[in-house]
């Protein structure tokens, strides 16, 4: 993309839409999503049905999901943080277990961690997958290993059969090999060697909040595992307990009749994300210096965010610069998702040892993420390319 044509892209194609840095709705619905509330709002509006979170409409996308995603069991609920929360709980930690969780992460596995009083150790990524780097995963393993809990960060899946080796050749003396536990608020959908996340771990949790692949109503996510014991306790915790202690985090019946139709429409969407970022790729061919999305071979990048790389020099000060003038002067703001979560969190911050992570602290000033949706249209799209080749070429001339 030449400058001339930049410059006619900026003055002639300003996007109707502002398109946030993470568009707050994620997915789209259609009279399908409308007609499902409406059909099952009337049907339980009555005293002798009533909104029973757990009934056959919940059950069936339940069953639907496990089915499409490759696990044998999974559980509504009513956010990733419970589900999170739920796995976490299914460890039984006790005191001293240490739990690896990715320093470039989203604050909710470490705060699942430390709220069931396990200690959480930090690995760093792999700079250009920003997925957990294996080999740091293992130098970091000890006794008290208790679990591996990576994220599918951003849309790609982590390489999760290589945490379940290093897990299998580090058993814990008394529990054995370390559980594998996986994030995908991000990345529903992401497959590795054509397996969807959720197929490979001992539990991997869905988000479906606004502002993910699939939603339903705002909140919501899903909890899959391939064990019937854990995805029986789990139910248990989900619903006030009984044997073992529980609570409320079901999700309710109107927001799985969405959760149906979301899912029946995913992996066109998925598609949909996907052509806009290929299509992103080739107007961005050659945008010296900043590093495109890496996708390795063996992986199938959902692309929840569009993640790019500032080049080391430019890490802190002029990433920042460039992300001002995006937001000033093109209304196209982006998002670094994510710094190392304990600058974010001062529980975090206050409750874990981070003093040994120098790439991921480096990396937290390299990586932003540029907005993308399955709705974008070719000439927004444009817009925001053009918009990120001025802004770079303005920081580079200082």
């Amino acid at each position: 993309m030449d400058a001339d044509r930049r410059r006619e892209i900026i003055a002639t194609q300003k996007p109707d839409i502002q398109w946030a840095n993470e568009p707050r709705m994620g997915s789209y619905y259609g009279p399908e999503e409308f007609e499902a509330v409406r059909a099952e709002m009337e049907r339980c509006n009555r005293p002798d049905v009533g909104f029973d979170a757990h009934n056959e409409v919940s059950h069936e996308f339940e069953d639907k999901f496990a089915e499409w995603c490759g696990a044998r069991y999974a559980l509504t609920v009513n956010g990733a943080g419970s589900g999170l929360d739920m796995a976490v709980m299914a460890l039984d930690l006790q005191p001293g277990d240490e739990v690896i969780v990715p320093a470039i992460n989203f604050k909710a596995a470490a705060l699942a961690v430390l709220g069931q009083g396990g200690k959480v150790v930090w690995c760093e990524v792999d700079e250009r997958t920003f997925q957990a780097d294996p080999a740091d995963v293992e130098a970091r393993i000890t006794d008290r290993t208790r679990a591996i809990f990576p994220v599918h960060m951003n849309g790609m899946a982590a390489p999760i059969d290589a945490y379940v080796e290093i897990a299998e050749n580090h058993p814990h003396p008394r529990f054995g090999p370390p559980k594998v536990i996986g994030d995908a608020a991000r990345s529903c959908g992401a497959r590795l060697k054509d397996r969807r996340v959720g197929s490979w771990e001992w539990i991997c949790v869905f988000s479906f909040h606004t502002m993910k692949n699939m939603t339903t109503l705002g909140e919501g996510g899903m909890v899959v595992t391939q064990e019937a014991g854990d995805a029986e306790r789990m139910r248990k915790i989900r619903g006030f307990g009984g044997d073992v202690w529980g609570t409320n985090y079901k999700m309710t019946n109107v927001q799985a009749a969405v959760g149906l139709v979301q899912l029946g429409r995913i992996d066109t969407m998925l598609d949909q994300r996907r052509a806009v970022a290929a299509e992103r790729n080739g107007l961005l061919a050659g945008i010296d210096p900043i590093e495109l999305p890496y996708v390795p071979e063996d992986c199938w990048h959902s692309y929840y965010l569009y993640t790019c790389l500032v080049p080391e020099e430019w890490a802190g000060e002029k990433r920042d610069r460039l992300l001002q003038i995006m937001r000033e002067e093109f209304d196209v703001p982006c998002v670094v998702a994510n710094p190392p979560c304990y600058h974010s969190n001062q529980f975090l911050f206050n409750n874990t040892d981070h003093s040994d992570l120098p790439r991921s602290e480096l990396l937290g000033q390299r990586l932003f993420c540029v907005p993308i949706h399955p709705q974008i249209s070719s000439s927004d799209n444009e817009y925001i390319c053009a918009a990120l080749w001025e802004a770079v070429e303005r920081v580079k001339t200082g």
